[in-house]
């Protein structure tokens, strides 16, 4: 078994929390663009972030192609960033990596991540997909000898596998597991993964919602389930989104607001509800739905390029960018809720981020 989350990680997991999915940082050589890099780290800790994710879909999974060379470089630098960010904030960061592949790779980059400090690998099974039940829990045992385990149900539209009740249950049994991000974008599969969590008895592990068409949603959702001869009531933690790699310190705000409203076990404000129905549209132009998801990386590019934060929009596939009338859209939502953005945040403290 890996060793067990550092005590401050768990509670702070638990607690719920803001992570972002990083984007990587491009020069127009489409090289890595390491003082920006570094200032988007810088961005996400000062927003209030209480961890990141690295190496995932929003990092661009060809990071780990050979004639990139980018997976071990990107996941580097983050961590020095992320040491520095614990230092000067006095408070320590969720450190979660992406591990991808056949059950070979994942388990290798499960170990770089653990040589790295990174506290549990966010483990996508697309490369599974077609395998039975058995033999993904194999897999995942595998990887979670290594290093502890946030489960991920990925969305079908970008090459995830359906997963069904009896494996999330089976998943829960699994000691490795610490937390499992929920993104099918699909309230009956969102439904499996909380039933089965609130059945397994678990309270140790962290629901962290990635259903970018629901966040809010599903942060105020009480989900109570019939759990033996009683009742089990889970809720999501917090968020695990490429959503929140953009205007994170309003993300941090609607995650405080939303906790808030479950303290008091009250309904849902009217003003929580219409909030909701906003950052979806808005993530409908940020993530391309129009386009089936094509620019969804392209889109969160644009908007860090507006605030500077990145000096353009490149992704590593030369093809990769916005999707017909993605630009439009976005200029459309930001029109429409500009409280959505942290622009004059991001104006505050954009020279010192990039100057380090």
């Amino acid at each position: 078994m890996p060793a067990p989350l550092p005590s401050p990680i768990r509670d702070a997991l638990l607690l719920g929390a803001v992570i972002p999915a990083m984007p990587l940082a491009l020069t127009a050589a489409r090289s890595l663009d390491e003082r920006r890099q570094r200032a988007l780290i810088r961005y996400y800790a000062d927003a209030g972030a209480g961890g990141l994710a690295v190496g995932v879909h929003t990092t661009q999974f060809a990071i780990r192609a050979p004639e990139h060379g980018l997976f071990r470089p990107v996941l580097e630098l983050a961590k020095e960033e992320l040491d520095r960010a614990d230092a000067r904030l006095g408070r320590s960061m969720i450190r979660i990596g992406g591990i991808c592949g056949p059950t070979a790779q994942a388990v290798a980059e499960a170990e770089a991540l653990r040589d790295l400090g990174y506290h549990a690998g966010l483990l996508s099974l697309a490369a599974l997909s077609g395998s039975d039940d058995d033999a993904m829990l194999a897999h995942c045992r595998a990887v979670g000898e290594v290093l502890p385990l946030v489960g991920f149900y990925l969305q079908r539209a970008v090459g995830g596998p359906e997963l069904s009740f009896r494996f999330w249950r089976r998943f829960t049994e699994l000691d490795a597991v610490a937390a499992i991000k929920v993104a099918p974008f699909d309230r009956y599969r969102t439904l499996d993964v909380v039933r089965a969590v609130a059945e397994s008895g678990r309270t140790d592990i962290a629901l962290y919602t990635g259903n970018d068409d629901n966040i809010i949603l599903d942060l105020l959702t009480p989900y109570r389930v019939r759990s033996g001869d009683g009742w089990a009531e889970v809720r999501f933690a917090g968020g695990l989104l490429g959503h929140w790699a953009v205007w994170t310190r309003r993300a941090v705000e609607h995650l405080e607001a939303c906790r808030a409203c479950s303290a008091r076990e009250a309904g849902a404000p009217a003003e929580l509800l219409r909030l909701s129905a906003q950052v979806t549209d808005a993530n409908a132009a940020l993530f391309d739905v129009a386009n089936g998801f094509a620019g969804c990386i392209a889109g969160l590019h644009e908007v860090l390029r507006r605030q500077g934060l990145l000096e353009g929009i490149w992704c590593l596939d030369p093809e990769e960018g916005l999707g017909p009338g993605q630009l439009d859209e976005i200029d459309r939502v930001a029109r429409a809720y500009p409280d959505l953005n942290d622009d004059a945040f991001v104006a505050e403290h954009l020279d010192r981020w990039l100057s380090g």
